[in-house]
């Protein structure tokens, strides 16, 4: 699975035991609920479902019954200029892979539960940015006024 070429074992150094596969996969969570026993993954295209299986019984010691898959064309993104032209984004392949039915299998939460305090976050970060915008704009203009006394304004 794996085609990078180690250097040879020279007697007295350590031999390199790091295992690094040329494959990723990305666990993605579905827009459609799905049976709590099933996993969506999103891998390159090379990927076969004898490597996914593989991927994932032998490095993580996950169970796996059956594998599903299909590819998903990239997206196509129009770029405007002199000359409109469009971009096509790397196909890619999804997997969805079924664990036994005794396994449940629950997507991390990566994001808090209370969104009311990412907001809260957000507003004050927006007053800092505004508060720091001001103050630039008072300076440049204090700067334009050198030699000007405050008594002599418009």
């Amino acid at each position: 699975m794996s085609s990078r070429w180690y250097p040879r074992y020279v007697r007295g150094n350590p031999q390199l035991r790091v295992f690094l596969p040329d494959f990723w996969m990305i666990l993605k969570k579905p827009k459609n609920d799905m049976p709590k026993n099933k996993v969506l993954f999103k891998v390159p295209v090379q990927m076969t479902k004898f490597d996914i299986k593989n991927y994932l019984e032998q490095i993580y010691k996950i169970p796996v019954v059956n594998i599903q898959t299909r590819v998903v064309s990239g997206e196509i993104k129009r770029v405007t200029g002199t000359k409109p032209y469009m971009i096509k984004g790397d196909d890619y392949r999804e997997a969805i892979v079924d664990l036994p039915k005794d396994v449940e299998f629950e997507y991390p939460k990566i994001y808090p539960e209370d969104m009311k305090t990412i907001g809260d976050e957000i507003e004050s970060y927006e007053k800092q940015l505004d508060f720091v915008k001001k103050r630039e704009q008072r300076r440049i203009y204090h700067e334009n006024r050198r030699n000007v006394p405050n008594w002599f304004g418009i």
